[in-house]
């Protein structure tokens, strides 16, 4: 969002005195904004009451402060994004009533199409379908989703408490929750051990997390697990067999495995990126490539041999693709 704003600032008129947010998602946009510009910020509500927040020392802020809201030149309000365009709507009937429709100017960050009637100013174009970084636990796609448990739901155990007894034992009933999702969640997979779905239902329960599914990883003991190395491909395996659109992964060696195994996209916690199974295959190849024989790569003379061993390292298909790579230039 943030560098959406800023390849987009020059767009907007130099007149803007105060940035509203709505509330809740438009307030970030707009704190961002803010930030950025060094411009005045309140929220919708603070506005019709006449209220502006009060921040920083700058020279610029005091100014816009010191004339007040009935000398404000422009006020935009803005919101992360639109899609039916009923909060922008609402907003502008509540402005055009407390009689500010005129210096008033409504954007947003994001929109699915590159005007809508609602708005003045979209940043950017965002299509359907769509999520977002900060509404990925209170999206529609829960429902269509498989989620791991700790590192997403709660904490990782620690070394200390992860002794397959007693000090897990105690995790698993008292760990601390990170994500609270507001909607149901399709499969809950994780490599917690079968044994451990009583504590873990309770858990889930205790703190009002909604699932269709939990999927625990049937061995008796975590040195069988450790040995096993089952962590990844347990997961992997769960996400390519179901209907799932996305897995929400926090370790980013694991989401890399499932991403690769299932052929499907997975979204790291940790690293707050999305994962595509498309783009970890190009950089395979584009690995391979590099790795090829400097001397097979520049000399004319060698081209059927650079072919023999593209494919006898790639196969038929990766060769394809890797060929394609090559033309379009994208390995510079």
């Amino acid at each position: 969002m943030n560098d959406a704003i800023v390849r987009n600032l020059h767009r907007l008129p130099p007149d803007i005195d105060l940035v509203v947010g709505i509330p809740r998602s438009g307030m970030l946009a707009a704190n961002l904004f803010c930030l950025i510009t060094n411009i005045a910020m309140t929220d919708l509500d603070s506005l019709l009451e006449g209220r502006i927040y009060s921040s920083g020392t700058s020279s610029k802020r005091r100014s816009a402060l010191d004339r007040g809201l009935p000398d404000m030149r422009r006020i935009l309000v803005l919101d992360d994004s639109i899609r039916s365009g009923k909060a922008m709507r609402a907003a502008r009937e509540r402005l055009e009533a407390a009689g500010l429709g005129g210096r008033v100017m409504m954007g947003a960050v994001f929109g699915i199409q590159s005007k809508h009637v609602e708005t003045d100013f979209i940043f950017e174009v965002v299509p359907d379908p769509r999520v977002f970084q900060w509404n990925l636990m209170h999206h529609v796609i829960l429902k269509k989703s498989c989620v791991d448990i700790d590192g997403v739901l709660c904490v990782d155990p620690t070394r200390e408490e992860n002794d397959d007894g007693p000090a897990y034992a105690k995790f698993l009933a008292e760990a601390f929750r990170l994500h609270a999702p507001t909607q149901r969640i399709g499969t809950l997979v994780t490599s917690r051990l079968e044994k451990y779905r009583g504590p873990t239902e309770a858990w889930l329960a205790r703190h009002e997390i909604e699932y269709d599914k939990l999927v625990m990883l049937d061995l008796p003991s975590k040195a069988e697990r450790q040995r096993l190395k089952a962590h990844g491909s347990f997961k992997a395996e769960v996400y390519r067999k179901s209907d799932a659109h996305l897995f929400i992964e926090s370790e980013f060696g694991q989401a890399e495995t499932i991403a690769r195994v299932s052929g499907k996209p997975v979204f790291c916690v940790d690293t707050q990126q999305m994962i595509s199974p498309d783009a970890l295959s190009v950089a395979a190849l584009r690995q391979e490539l590099r790795n090829l024989p400097s001397r097979l790569r520049q000399a004319n003379s060698a081209g059927s041999k650079i072919k023999t061993l593209a494919r006898s390292v790639l196969g038929e298909a990766g060769y394809l693709r890797l060929k394609n790579i090559v033309k379009s230039g994208t390995t510079k």
